[in-house]
């Protein structure tokens, strides 16, 4: 339906100068012929010759007003001829402010003042037409009056929308500035909260780590202290990044890691106990950024939730080069049965989500008794 009216819209706005020149000159040329006016004495050619340049004046007002007035001065005086005379008024009122509008009023009395003089001298009908009190008050009531006062309020009605439009954009302009306000105190908070709750007890664990390291006798206790000790610095730094971003005002980066990580990625992996091999397939090719962060967090959650549900079945990441794309599977064994972490299920929806934004697939299904992770992510359409 908008779209309807739109279009209707620009239709009439197209044809719409048109329109008024053939109107303006069919009115011109019915007056001088006597069908709406004074029947005028000159030739026929003459009367033609106006009123063609009446109806031009009118279908180019858009662009110039001098011809317009100049036609309606002229049809008005020389054929006793208002339609011009009436669309000028409107124009006066439409565009014309202060001191050119006292102008053009002054001017209209000019020319119904000339009207009423050569109405004196031409004599019969123009003269009761045009030169007799009680039709001038009428002429200039219908000629310059309403059409005038029309315009000046369809002018009026567009500042008024105009002002009402302005308005609206600096209340929603407003109103996202609040929004956004609002967004960044939320950072702030999520940032202290975490802080305080998060990041508290893991520099606990990770001093309790580092004296068990000090303290223990055990090579395996020792070797397990400092996993743990690493791990819980490394999510400080990780947890220090996150809790940057949140407390930024501008649009939230989050830092990121690509392929070149993935060696590491599956090393601590390892040292947390998981059997992890990877192969690669295809002849490796520079990718887009995307691409190896996309296929760097396809990796990064298999892993976890092998962590999570199957901690001591062997897990092999296998990386494609496919022509047209880079192909991600992370596929992991039967498990032993053994305690599985909680977990809330959304991380794999997450992944899709971002696998599918960029043109690829994610399938995730039991495979053989273990699990296996696929995603493929095409290099078309991708930065």
């Amino acid at each position: 339906m908008a779209s309807n009216a739109v279009a209707l819209r620009r239709v009439v706005q197209r044809y719409t100068p048109l329109l008024l020149a053939v109107v303006v000159a069919t009115a011109v040329w019915a007056s001088a012929t006597g069908d709406i006016g004074v029947r005028s004495p000159l030739p026929g050619v003459v009367a033609l010759f106006l009123a063609v340049a009446s109806g031009w004046a009118a279908g180019t007002v858009r662009t110039r007003r001098w011809p317009l007035f100049l036609a309606a001065v002229v049809g008005w005086l020389v054929l006793a001829a208002a339609a011009a005379g009436v669309v000028a008024s409107y124009q006066a009122g439409l565009r014309l402010r202060g001191r050119r509008l006292a102008g053009y009023l002054a001017a209209a009395a000019v020319v119904l003042t000339g009207g009423v003089l050569v109405g004196l001298a031409v004599g019969g009908v123009r003269r009761i037409t045009t030169a007799t009190s009680g039709n001038v008050l009428l002429l200039a009531a219908g000629l310059v009056g309403l059409p005038l006062v029309f315009g000046l309020w369809v002018r009026a009605r567009r500042d008024t929308l105009a002002a009402l439009r302005d308005r609206a954009d600096r209340l929603e302009r407003e109103q996202e500035a609040r929004a956004d306000r609002a967004r960044a105190e939320e950072r702030t908070r999520i940032a202290r909260e975490m802080h305080d709750v998060v990041a508290h007890r893991v520099s606990l664990m990770v001093v309790h780590a580092g004296a068990l390291e000090v303290t223990a006798a055990d090579a395996t206790t020792v070797e397990a202290a400092a996993l743990i000790r690493t791990t819980g610095r490394q999510a400080l730094t990780d947890l220090r990044e996150v809790l940057g971003v949140l407390r930024q005002a501008g649009p939230a980066v989050v830092p990121e890691r690509g392929l070149d990580e993935l060696d590491e990625l599956i090393g601590e992996s390892r040292a947390a106990g998981l059997r992890v091999c990877r192969q690669d397939e295809g002849v490796p090719s520079a990718l887009p950024a995307t691409v190896g962060r996309t296929a760097y967090r396809v990796v990064r959650e298999a892993l976890t939730n092998v962590r999570k549900h199957a901690a001591d079945a062997e897990t092999t990441v296998c990386l494609r080069y496919l022509a047209d794309g880079l192909e991600v599977v992370v596929r992991n064994g039967p498990s032993g049965g053994g305690p599985a972490l909680p977990g809330a299920g959304q991380g794999l929806l997450g992944l899709r989500e971002r696998v599918e934004l960029l043109g690829g697939r994610l399938a995730a299904t039991p495979e053989d008794g273990g699990f296996l992770v696929r995603a493929l992510i095409p290099l078309a359409d991708t930065a």
